[in-house]
């Protein structure tokens, strides 16, 4: 039986779904059939102890039975740790997911922004602190993704005049989509290549996948594009006025996933007690072998993923012989240790922005809508966070089938916008309105600039 299946079937992961494989294959390798499989299956998990001697299926029933023990001893907080939501009317899925985050007796305060929509385990926007422990999927499978922003001296005049030169470099000084890597004879070079890739074997055996997508974009969301950041009023060392910016969304890639696969799992297989709404939200301790490795992967993965980013701006600026007059970035999906509430926590904003006082950071919109240059107001009760970009209104799967290019084609022409590349996915009407999510964010963040894009480049 395929894994999924016996997981269908309620088989949790870790040792029972091995145990489950292994029994199923020798069973099926004396000539049980498909049909008599399941069935077995089926009665083992409504009654384990009746299979507990038996020579073929024992070890599938023991570790049931071990699972079933450890879920009758699990103790959850008996109140869940207290929450709040920013914006009315948000996903109840993504509602009920942060209520659950808030039952885990590791949980000490939570925080869901305006952005929210469902995630694996912690929902997209997200934050959660807890005590000494940190979730492999409350940080996310694209660990450190993060935004970053670069004027460069170049007048916004060039987005229509020097049109060919800026999408040029676009195309040619990174790579989109899944696997995306650099040839050899193109493979960037940056001083985080350098630091100890030992800290945990996840990293050090995806260290040559890591080099070769140095410098790349993912797909899904991520994007590199030309647009013009509009500053009101004097600020980040800049006067009032309107700028060619360049703006880049990523992570860190293939080895970063790996990196959220490998500990989620490990997280799993060490919390069988946690019940199936729980399962995603498995922890690690901060002072285990286990966490500790986690941490220092993920911190790993944060320098990756800023190396990225920079190599990619830098690229670009080296090949429109341009300079730069500001550059600035911030990241989610991350841990941080933090003091709240007069005690040390890890929060985890999963698809959220430190937005603590004074911090600068950046909110996109979408691929046609405008985005913002923010300032944190360091809201404790939002943990110090704000949304991350707009925010899905729906999923992938039903934009494809409810939209289309002409469509999208219509909406961008209107806001003066052209995209070298993207997918059906990712269109505009796809998303939030992100005028909506920054007004039930202002007790957040303060606006500091404005901005639109204009070329924008994306995976297929």
């Amino acid at each position: 039986m395929k894994t999924r299946e016996l997981i269908n079937l309620g088989v949790p992961k870790g040792p029972a779904i091995r145990a489950a494989q292994h029994a199923c294959a020798e069973a099926a390798a004396t000539g049980v059939d498909h049909r008599t499989l399941r069935s077995i299956v089926e009665n083992l998990l409504e009654n384990p102890q009746v299979y507990r001697e038996d020579e073929a299926w024992g070890g599938f029933a023991a570790a049931m039975l071990k699972v079933a023990a450890a879920r009758e001893g699990y103790q959850g907080r008996e109140q869940p740790a207290p929450w709040r939501q920013w914006g009315e009317g948000l996903d109840p899925q993504a509602v009920e997911q942060m209520q659950r985050a808030c039952r885990l007796p590791i949980a000490v305060r939570g925080a869901l922004m305006p952005d929210a929509h469902v995630g694996y385990g912690l929902p997209i926007g997200g934050v959660l602190a807890t005590d000494a422990a940190v979730i492999p999927y409350a940080v996310g499978v694209d660990i450190a993704c993060r935004m970053k922003l670069t004027v460069l001296e170049l007048p916004t005049s060039a987005l229509a005049g020097q049109r060919d030169r800026l999408a040029g470099a676009l195309t040619r000084e990174t790579e989109f989509g899944v696997g995306a890597s650099f040839k050899a004879r193109d493979r960037r070079s940056h001083e985080v290549m350098d630091a100890d890739w030992s800290v945990s074997p996840v990293t050090a055996r995806n260290k040559e996948k890591a080099w070769e997508q140095l410098g790349t974009s993912g797909s899904g969301n991520h994007f590199a594009e030309f647009g013009v950041l509009t500053l009101d009023a004097p600020d980040l060392g800049l006067d009032a006025g309107e700028y060619l910016a360049l703006l880049s969304h990523s992570g860190s890639r293939g080895t970063g996933a790996n990196v959220a696969d490998h500990y989620s799992k490990l997280a799993a297989d060490r919390h069988p007690e946690l019940p199936k709404d729980l399962r995603h939200l498995a922890w690690l301790d901060l002072d285990s072998d286990a966490g500790r490795e986690y941490w220092a992967a993920m911190h790993l993965m944060g320098r990756y993923a800023a190396a990225n980013h920079a190599l990619i701006h830098r690229h670009i600026a080296t090949r429109l012989k341009v300079g730069v007059l500001l550059d600035i970035e911030n990241h989610h999906n991350f841990a941080w240790k933090e003091q709240h509430d007069g005690r040390e926590v890890i929060v985890h904003r999963k698809g959220a922005t430190p937005a603590g006082r004074g911090d600068i950071g950046i909110i996109p919109g979408s691929m046609g809508t405008s985005g913002y240059v923010v300032r944190g107001k360091g809201c404790e009760a939002a943990l110090n966070s704000a949304s991350h970009g707009a925010g899905r209104l729906m999923s992938r799967s039903a934009a494809k089938k409810q939209f289309t290019w002409s469509q999208a084609r219509t909406f961008l022409a209107a806001r003066g916008v052209e995209v070298l590349s993207a997918g059906l996915d990712e269109v505009p009407m796809a998303y939030k309105d992100i005028e909506d999510v920054m007004a039930a964010q202002d007790d957040l963040v303060d606006r500091v600039g404005r901005f639109d894009p204009k070329l924008v480049k994306m995976a297929k």
